[in-house]
This record gives structure tokens, sequence and C-alpha cells, in this order.
């Protein structure tokens, strides 16, 4: 039986991630403009107002695709003048091969930053190589292997100029059509977190996030859980709430093909009979996409 290729590293318990994660936008108001031309040409404008300090944030961004070469060229300039650029080439030297180059500069500020990744993928393994080459450099290495549904990982960065490991982490899981469980060790093993996504239903989903940090001075574990549930196809609403007391809930809808908003409120429960609470307990936010 042949085996798929596993999730990258960062995304081993993406399905619990983004079940918590994603479309809560309480943090303020976003924008987001995406066209793309016949010559496979991308345009993207983005921005956003914090609610707590009302600043607008934003960039602009090209894409170019070459599909027939395995290409992709972005350049992106944003509001506090970063100057981005990624150069990605797959599947040309070798089949499952990516080499990525991103890069970023601030003329003001003379400041400069340079990634150079490659991934290779090919069933039952996914891993990948970066180098920092401005930082250290320092080189970081990650690797997932998968059989079955299981799923083992670990991650290593090395300070090539110390000459010493700055830092590690492991994972293992195991991935079904209806349900993924993930164990992750991060931060050279000192703090711990467990996840779990279920598909209950075709309309309904679950999941939970528990993470325990051995250097925290609070001690206890911190614990966050979440549903998803789709009114109909254009549609769902979505709820968490942590061991804090905070419950979020989300609502987004489709309003045409390429056009959804989405609208987020936050609600420190252990301050609703604070009337001195304000927008620091109490957080609501909205962010609108356009894709054509």
């Amino acid at each position: 039986m042949s085996q798929p290729v596993p999730p990258s590293w960062k995304d081993l318990g993406k399905s619990s991630s983004d079940l918590l994660l994603k479309d809560y936008p309480i943090q303020g108001t976003s924008l987001e403009v995406k066209t793309l031309t016949p010559s496979n040409v991308t345009f993207k404008v983005a921005g956003a107002k914090d609610a707590t300090s009302n600043v607008i944030a934003g960039d602009i961004e090209g894409k170019y695709v070459d599909f027939k070469n395995g290409l992709t060229f972005t350049q992106a300039w944003t509001t506090t003048n970063i100057l981005r650029t990624q150069l990605e080439l797959e599947n040309q030297i070798a089949k499952g091969l990516k080499l990525d180059l991103a890069t970023t500069l601030n003329p003001a500020k003379a400041q400069k930053s340079a990634i150079l990744t490659a991934i290779y993928k090919q069933p039952s393994l996914h891993s990948r190589a970066t180098v920092d080459l401005f930082k250290g450099p320092t080189f970081t290495a990650d690797a997932v292997v998968g059989r079955d549904g299981f799923l083992v990982g670990a991650e290593a960065s090395y300070d090539v100029l110390s000459g010493a490991i700055t830092r590690y982490a492991g994972a293992v899981g195991f991935s079904a059509p209806e349900y993924a469980i993930t164990l992750h060790g991060l931060g050279n093993l000192s703090t711990f977190a467990a996840s779990y996504y279920h598909k209950v239903s075709k309309d309904v989903e679950a999941g939970a996030k528990a993470v325990y940090d051995t250097k925290s001075t609070t001690g206890g574990v911190s614990l966050e859980v979440g549903a998803k549930t789709y009114l109909d196809n254009a549609a769902f609403v979505k709820a968490k709430i942590n061991n804090a007391g905070i419950l979020c809930l989300g609502y987004t809808q489709a309003l045409r093909p390429g056009v959804k908003a989405s609208f987020g409120l936050g609600l420190d429960t252990s301050r609703l009979n604070d009337p001195t609470a304000g927008q620091a307990a109490h957080k609501v936010g909205a962010s609108f996409t356009f894709n054509s």
C-alpha cells in the first residue's frame, strides 16, 4: 500500500490549530483584496487596524507563478517600509525537492535578512533544512516520517559560530480522516502540548489543546476547547473557551463567490459584570476578503 506524504513539521496538529485560531477576527478590522491576471500574476493588498492601538498596517504584494518551470516569484512592500522578496523553485532539480529563498530589507534602518530553505517530500517523508544567512548563521532542520497514520517528527537548530545546538523539539501523532491526535515537546522539551481534532459529522467539528510549561511560575495546564458548525454551504459559526474564562465567538459568511466576511467577539467571562472592563477585557472585530 502506497504511503502518502506526511504533513510538514509546522503543520503537525494543524487541524486543531486552525479550528482554535482561525476565523476569530477579534483584534480589530482587516481587509484583503486579491486579484489574478490571465498571465498568472496575483496582486494582493491587505490592511488591518489594531483595535487597541488604532494603528493601521498593510502591505501590497505581487506574485508570479510559472507552472511549467516550477518557479514562483513574490515581491511585497509593507507600510513599515520593509521589502520582502521570495523565490521558489519546485520539482526542477529533483522530484519532490523545493528550494526557497526569502529575503527582507528595511532601507531606512539598513536591516536585512535572508533565509534559504530546502524542502524534500516523498511518500512517508517530509523534511526541511533552513539556513539563516545573516543571523548566526543558524542551521535548522526538521523531518516528519509517517506510516499508516502514525507520525513522528523532530526539529533542531544549530548555531554555526558557537558550535552548539540552540533549540530542539519533538512530536508524535496519529492522523485519520475523521480525527487527529498530536503530542508536542517544544522549547528544548520544556513545554509540552497535546491537541486533538474530531470531525464529528459533515457539519460539526470539535477540538482542544492543552499546554504545560515546566518553566511557568504559575504552574498548571492551559486548556482550550472549541467547535465549529456549518449553518449551510455558505456560512459557519465557531466558538472556543479556555480555562482563563476567555470566550471567543466567530461567524463567517460567504456573501458571493470570492467575497467573504467574518465577525468575531471575545469576552472575558470573569469580568462580564465589571463596568470598568471595557475594551481591555472584551474585544470585537471584523475581516473582509475579496478574491477574483
